[in-house]
Parts: structure tokens; sequence; C-alpha cells
């Protein structure tokens, strides 16, 4: 079961975990990661801006979680990704893996969100307090993650 859904609306992280396991009965685990817009006091912000490209981006999405589901013999797993215009504390994206046991459920999740921050093509601007903004480039972090795997 792979569900992934790119959209403007807010998800709710129950929901969406219960849908998975009930689609997925012989799962033993069940893994998350929530990204959530972030404001420091150090990198103020008061929205962060995100768009895509429609089809290239459920695409790309549905090759990260094929490889997923492969690499890490998944039951399942569901990619949620928010666009639009969202502010400090809201929720941005959503990953979930499903799988027999707690480790390839673990290590799918990080494998699914290195490679959805670094392969899959959204765009994103910050807007400052002072209502400025500017894009968002890769961090050499995000590499460095996804180059484990």
């Amino acid at each position: 079961m792979r569900r992934i859904r790119v959209h403007p609306d807010d998800f709710d992280i129950a929901a969406e975990s219960a849908a998975l396991l009930a689609a997925c009965k012989q799962a033993g685990a069940l893994a998350s990661f929530t990204g959530v817009v972030r404001s420091t006091s150090a990198h103020p912000i008061t929205a962060l801006y995100l768009e895509h490209y429609p089809g290239m981006t459920e695409a790309a999405l549905a090759r990260i979680a094929a490889e997923a589901e492969s690499r890490f013999a998944l039951l399942g797993c569901t990619l949620i990704h928010r666009i639009g215009t969202l502010e400090p504390g809201q929720n941005i994206v959503l990953v979930l893996a499903a799988a027999a046991h707690r480790q390839p459920a673990l290590d799918a999740t990080g494998f699914l969100i290195d490679f959805l921050k670094t392969s899959a093509p959204f765009w994103k601007k910050e807007i400052f307090p002072d209502g400025t903004s500017a894009w968002v480039f890769p961090r050499d972090g995000d590499a460095q993650a996804a180059s484990r795997w």
C-alpha cells in the first residue's frame, strides 16, 4: 500500500497512521517522521512558501517510495508533502513506513525523508519579519545524510 499526496491541506497524523496500518495487517512496526515549519531567534521567519512541479513531484516521490519498499521490504508507506504558504509550527511533511519489524520501518523512514529532501522537486522560500524573502538552497548536511544510503 503506497499513498502519496502533495497538496496545501494539513494532515492528521493519527488518521494517516491508522489508514496505513489498516491496509498493512501484517505490520509489526510503523515508523514516522513529521516535518514542521520552524522559526528560531537566530533565524526568524514569519512563513515558508513551498511550490512544486505537479506531476514531476509525484513521480519523484513514487520512485523514492518504490526504492524504499524494495530496499526495506516495506508493507506500505505514506508520503504527504504540503505546498503553499505555511506558518511556523505548521506541518510540512509526513513520512510513514510500515514493516514486519521495527528496524526496517525506522531505516525506511530515514531513507524516505533523506531522499525526499534531496531528490524531490520542491522549492522553498522563507518570508522574514521585515517582509523580505529568500529562496532556500540545498544544505550540505542533507546531501551527506542521503549519501549514507
